[in-house]
């Protein structure tokens, strides 16, 4: 990986300045509000390249003074062994750089919808989903993210058959974007009397909720339905058509809404409608791009065995990074996600910086 050249890093310090010089005389609410993403966004990469600039030049101060014949000898000793220390901060701290200056998804920072299908294997498929929603539900609790359940459909025998919820908050979708995929499950199941290992599946897609969703639905292009429906959870049975319906003909997207109100139904699955549009819309735009990456890291197909929970051995192997399983399947269950999220984080950039190499 190449070092970052001081005319890259001085140009990113310059442009930064310029944003601070901008904001203490614009008066637009538009480029105000840009002003301050763009700031707030620099901030921490400025803060990276003045660092690095900076080790530079003191090592460049201690090879000077070691190379310097005239210079005590104490001195020399001492820039000996500071160049030492700074050599081995300094690959670090480059990589951090690089690692901030990679190209953002723009939907990263924003919310996200999660929609959790059981698959292959019947009443176990659904206990499943309901073991993965409890799972997602637990981790978004713990980093304070709001949670708002769209529609549920229960499972006879308990779990869901599919559950759609919002997940809000900064940084949702760049953290929870790879979970994408079909899960699979090897256990023994609860209605299993001889012992024996099922393996089921279930399916799990993350959609981004952009800041603006700015996509036009014309009324003649969809046909909404109401009908009646249980709640999320089963909580409690409609006694009108309130739940909602909306296809999107010339997509024939389907979207629904099962909440007690009829109006916000409507609203919710509209809006639901427009961020499936603009995900299909963000799938075409990268389709080529996603056609070269050599990894399933990131490309967010929903059709793709990405991780298998094994249950007697208590093991979660990710199919998509090498030697990335965990031995803690019960704490993943209840919530603790960060290790296999770091590891396809990390494997992501460490791809990403690969090719920008090359």
């Amino acid at each position: 990986m190449a070092a970052l050249s001081e005319s890259r890093l001085r140009q990113i310090i310059d442009r930064f300045e310029q944003i601070e010089a901008r904001m203490g005389v614009a008066t637009d609410s538009k480029e105000i509000v840009q002003l301050s993403r763009d700031h707030s966004e620099l901030r921490p990469v400025v803060g990276k390249a003045r660092e690095v600039m900076s080790l530079r030049t003191q090592l460049a101060d201690a090879d000077a003074l070691i190379e310097d014949p005239d210079a005590d000898r104490e001195f020399v000793n001492m820039a000996i062994e500071e160049r030492g220390e700074i050599k081995a901060r300094l690959p670090d701290m480059e990589r951090e750089m690089q690692l901030m200056l990679l190209p953002k998804d723009k939907d990263d920072d924003g919310s996200a919808v999660i929609e959790v299908r059981a698959g292959t294997g019947g009443d176990e498929a659904a206990l499943f989903a309901g073991d993965l929603w409890r799972m997602y539900q637990r981790y978004a609790s713990a980093r304070g993210w709001q949670v708002e359940i769209v529609s549920a459909s229960d499972g006879e025998m308990g779990g869901y058959k599919e559950v759609v919820a919002e997940l809000r908050g900064r940084g949702v979708f760049g953290r929870m974007k790879f979970e994408s995929g079909v899960h699979r499950v090897q256990r023994v199941p609860a209605t299993e009397g001889s012992g024996r290992i099922h393996t089921s599946a279930a399916t799990v897609a993350v959609l981004p909720v952009p800041e603006e969703v700015n996509i036009e639905v014309k009324d003649q292009d969809i046909r909404i339905d109401t009908y009646r429906s249980s709640g999320a959870g089963g909580q409690h049975v409609n006694k009108t058509d309130s739940a909602v319906r909306i296809t999107h003909l010339p997509t024939n997207i389907v979207v629904t809404s099962s909440e007690k109100s009829q109006h916000e139904n409507r609203r919710k699955a509209m809006e639901q409608l427009k961020i499936r549009l603009y995900e299909r819309e963000r799938g075409m735009k990268d389709a080529a791009r996603s056609a070269a990456r050599k990894s399933q890291v990131g490309s967010g197909d929903r059709s793709e065995r990405i991780r298998t929970y094994n249950f007697p051995q208590g093991r979660i192997t990710d199919h998509r990074v090498e030697g990335l399983t965990v031995y803690n399947l019960p704490e993943v269950l209840e919530g603790s996600v960060d290790e296999l999220l770091d590891g396809l984080i990390a494997a992501d950039q460490a791809e990403r910086l690969a090719e920008l190499s090359e």
